[in-house]
């Protein structure tokens, strides 16, 4: 989304023994600017793939085959048996940088379904060699873990029905599916229109950074106030989830298929991947956490989050596009808007600055109300046996992610309520 002396990381090797190691963070040359190109963020899309591809090269047909009719191969119980005949395809021959997003997606969606086709009961320790082979090697090219990931499902998996219609979910589809049918649907495409709202106030954060280093309080006005407009549309988006998403429907049929292998009770062994590693490899399920939107705010307006919550995000980067975390980065080398803020002796921008973080309290606060809803409640119904579907119980009370959901969401608004500024009298 955003001039500087950038520090793109390596392409991250796979890391065969273990996702938990601390994020390393340099100390570089102190940013000049910001370009969002460089980080593959556009002004209008944000962190959005633009125009993400629909099909793969031809001879990768035998994966998208099985790809399109996933939620009907889950359903009927299918879906290992053609996995188990899936051939090995080499994937080098994927050259673009879309061609790989797809193909991560792909075979992202084929891996969820094969290891949470039963359920939560016996998922199998092993992924065939035909799957895991060239889902690492994918994963390796874009510097992505072997796991679905919020860039695949939300990011990635979008396309306009009328490319000059609306940005409505009427006018969205996603390109891969799960069970859950419209739920399922919605919850993707829902999400999507959140990042949507939220590219103005990546834009407008970075004017926001450029007039701290220029000393310009009228663009840093300016530039706060697009974001909180931002922000308040964000949580508007998010509101679309009550209309279009059914809890019930997302808690026992949709939630297992974004749920991974680390700090899951069904699987505390994790998941060898056949013929890259003999070990089991443990991953992280799909978050909102993996989002680089708040994270990005967070950065900008000088958020810090307790030990627990603050290493629980950064060990998330790792499961966002190397570029998208290269930009979070840079922008934690960015001068700080707080003491600018503090030290300029404008109300005004202060004001401003507060009227962010108080957006983005709210909005919070609105996420941990659907939290409640989808989750907290869902489950107990479940427990209720109110539900027509049989409900998973490893994850009853945390996250996709792993986490403990509403303790950490609480934590997480609580710190930034604490970053209101006070000024003395």
């Amino acid at each position: 989304m955003f001039l500087l002396v950038s520090h793109f990381p390596q392409r991250r090797q796979m890391d065969t023994s273990s996702e938990n190691m601390e994020p390393q963070r340099q100390t570089l040359k102190p940013v000049t600017s910001l370009s969002l190109g460089r980080y593959h963020i556009s002004e209008e899309y944000g962190f959005l793939l633009q125009n993400p591809l629909k099909e793969l090269p031809d001879q990768y047909r035998p994966w998208m085959e099985i790809a399109r009719e996933l939620p009907h191969l889950i359903e009927s119980h299918q879906l290992r048996a053609h996995v188990y005949k899936m051939p090995l395809l080499d994937s080098r021959f994927l050259k673009s940088h879309r061609e790989q997003r797809l193909a991560h997606l792909v075979l992202a969606a084929i891996t969820m379904g094969f290891v949470w086709q039963e359920g939560e009961t016996q998922p199998p320790k092993v992924l065939p060699r035909t799957l895991a082979i060239p889902f690492v090697e994918v994963s390796r090219k874009l510097g992505l873990p072997p796991i679905l990931v919020h860039s695949d499902l939300v990011l990635t998996n979008w396309t306009k029905r009328n490319p000059e219609g609306p940005w409505e979910i009427s006018n969205l589809e996603t390109i891969i599916s799960f069970p859950g049918g419209e739920s399922l649907q919605a919850f993707a495409l829902v999400t999507v229109l959140v990042e949507k709202a939220a590219a103005p106030g990546i834009k407008a954060l970075v004017r926001g950074v450029e007039a701290v280093l220029q000393h310009n309080q009228d663009t840093l006005l300016q530039a706060l106030q697009q974001l909180r407009l931002s922000i308040q549309d964000m949580a508007k988006a998010l509101a679309q989830m009550h209309d279009y998403v059914d809890p019930d429907i997302f808690y026992t049929v949709i939630r297992i298929f974004l749920s991974g292998w680390k700090d899951n009770p069904a699987m505390p062994e994790g998941l060898v991947y056949e013929g890259v590693t003999t070990e089991p490899l443990r991953y992280s399920g799909g978050s909102a956490a993996q989002s680089s939107v708040l994270q990005a705010f967070d950065e900008f307006l000088g958020i810090q989050h307790c030990k627990g919550s603050g290493d629980f995000l950064h060990r998330m980067r790792d499961h966002m596009p190397p570029s998208h975390k290269a930009f979070l980065e840079d922008l934690h080398l960015a001068p700080s808007l707080r003491d600018y803020v503090l030290t300029s002796g404008t109300g005004c921008c202060l004001m401003a600055y507060n009227q962010c973080v108080e957006a983005l309290a709210q909005l919070r606060s609105y996420h941990i109300n659907v939290v409640a809803r989808y989750i907290i409640s869902a489950a107990s119904r479940a427990r209720s046996k109110m539900l027509s579907h049989p409900a998973p119980h490893a994850l009853e009370d945390r996250g996709t992610g792993g986490t403990a959901v509403l303790s950490f969401l609480k934590s997480v608004r609580e710190k930034t309520v604490e970053a209101i500024l006070h000024p003395n009298a």
